[in-house]
């Protein structure tokens, strides 16, 4: 068990840090466009930013949200058991307690407390 946190832990860990804008503290829009598999235009849809403001990367509200969007991916490891899957899960399940909308949608929405609620209801056993 213990083996496989340390290995979840050090995925998570690559993840967040192949995020990075190059020589910057921040994480890089066009990096976590690609690690969802959407284009830009649809990262600015996914983060709820004008799209304009995927040009200018160390933009406060813009770091925000994509931190939201990678805080949910790594908390949903915890029960997908791999980034790949958490990206699926938070892209693709329909969340039924959410009106059928998936967690990208509610994240997109301001509503990542929620998300990251749902997510730690499914860890104690709650149902899905």
């Amino acid at each position: 068990m213990a083996h496989a946190r340390l290995a979840r832990s050090k995925e998570l860990s690559g993840f967040i840090c192949s995020l990075q804008e190059p020589r910057t503290p921040h994480i890089s829009p066009k990096r976590l466009s690609q690690a969802l598999g959407v284009k830009l235009t649809n990262l600015a849809r996914l983060t709820g930013v004008h799209r304009n403001t995927l040009r200018n990367p160390s933009s406060e509200r813009l770091q925000c949200r994509m931190r939201e969007v990678v805080k949910v991916i790594s908390a949903a490891t915890e029960c997908t058991v791999t980034v790949d899957k958490a990206i699926y899960w938070y892209r693709n399940e329909l969340i039924a307690d959410y009106g059928h909308r998936t967690a990208a949608e509610l994240v997109a929405d301001g509503q990542v407390e929620a998300v990251l609620a749902f997510i730690r209801d499914l860890e104690n056993g709650a149902r899905g």
